[in-house]
């Protein structure tokens, strides 16, 4: 890596950034400008399949393409052979991202029982080697995200393992606070993290359990960690990052977002998607954030319902439209719509 790179990357956590987290079919570019306009620091890809990219999937090679704007953004890669996470991590170089991400914390049994993701960590000593040789192989930093060990283990490994990663040149570590035997499970245990901390000079990133400005506060304070990432909370509140940059930058806990700002994003994100996706599939797919983002407004499980059973971009601009208006009917009625969703994990 570079001197040039190197402060780049350092810059990046001059401020204790709040971090979007890497999930599968929810990071896209679109949804990384809203959270970005709402104040993201950092974003990261979706899950990249190693295998995909280099065969030249299109969807793989999609979700590796980054704007100008989309910066800066990290592309996070998976797989379970070292050596095509090599050639994976030089073509997502290519890419003019702010880093690569090693994915080795994804604990999706289809994953993980792949030796992918989080199945790494069942074998640490494979697990540095492979981080080593993707840090030579590329000149920008290479971070990883992981867990604090797979779960069956007398003593978590991860104390262990931040201090190897480090030595082998490992730029940062992310750390989601469970095991992967937990998945989502329990709670995430933020001691881990400043365990880790403590015991190297790269950036260490907390993860897990990161719901609100307040704990992403906390989470700071107690692990000394140098940023926070938040995952499944964006994707029903991506008025979370300012929320923790005012909190963090001037001590002002923020206010909820406005009724209006809430429908505003629903008309933002639904404009973009279909335009992204194509009407149909891009309506869909804002399906599974409209119980969040329309959190706390009067009649709220109503306007959701009839969204659900909307699939047109002028449909739903129509009835988010009546409902500003006072003259949304009583919503339809039969079996709920199934939205376009896959698995998430953070």
């Amino acid at each position: 890596m570079s001197i040039t790179a190197a402060a780049r990357f350092q810059t990046l956590f001059a401020n204790r950034p709040s971090i979007l987290a890497p999930m599968e079919d929810v990071t896209d570019h679109v949804f990384r400008a809203l959270c970005r306009a709402r104040g993201a620091d950092l974003c990261v890809t979706e899950f990249v399949n190693v295998e995909g990219l280099l065969r030249g999937c299109r969807k793989a090679a999609k979700k590796i393409q980054l704007a100008p704007e989309d910066q800066p953004t990290a592309i996070q890669i998976y797989g379970s052979d070292a050596e095509r996470l090599v050639e994976a991590a030089c073509v997502a170089e290519s890419a003019g991202p702010a880093y690569v991400d090693i994915n080795c914390g994804c604990w999706v049994p289809k994953i993980a029982r792949r030796g992918a993701g989080a199945g790494w960590l069942r074998e640490p000593d494979a697990m540095v080697e492979m981080a080593a040789r993707v840090v030579k192989a590329v000149s920008l930093p290479v971070t990883v995200k992981t867990r604090v060990g797979w779960g069956t283990e007398t003593e978590m490994p991860i104390v262990d393992l931040a201090r190897r990663f480090e030595d082998v040149g490992v730029s940062a570590l992310t750390l989601h606070c469970r095991t992967a035997e937990m998945g989502h499970k329990g709670e995430a245990d933020w001691s881990w993290a400043a365990r880790a901390r403590a015991v190297v000079s790269m950036p260490v990133i907390v993860n897990g359990d990161v719901n609100s400005a307040e704990l992403a506060e906390r989470a700071l304070r107690e692990t000394g960690c140098a940023g926070v990432m938040i995952g499944r909370r964006a994707i029903d509140h991506p008025w979370i990052f300012r929320e923790v940059r005012s909190l963090l930058d001037t001590g002002v806990l923020l206010a909820p977002p406005t009724p209006a700002e809430r429908l505003g994003l629903c008309r933002e994100h639904l404009t973009v998607a279909a335009e992204e996706r194509g009407e149909t599939h891009g309506v869909r797919s804002t399906r599974r954030y409209l119980s969040g983002y329309l959190s706390g407004l009067p009649g709220a499980g109503a306007l959701r319902r009839h969204l659900l059973y909307c699939d047109t971009l002028e449909g739903s601009m129509a009835i988010l439209d009546a409902y500003e208006a006072g003259r949304l009917a009583p919503p339809p009625e039969g079996r709920q719509p199934r939205s376009v969703e896959e698995d998430v994990t953070a």
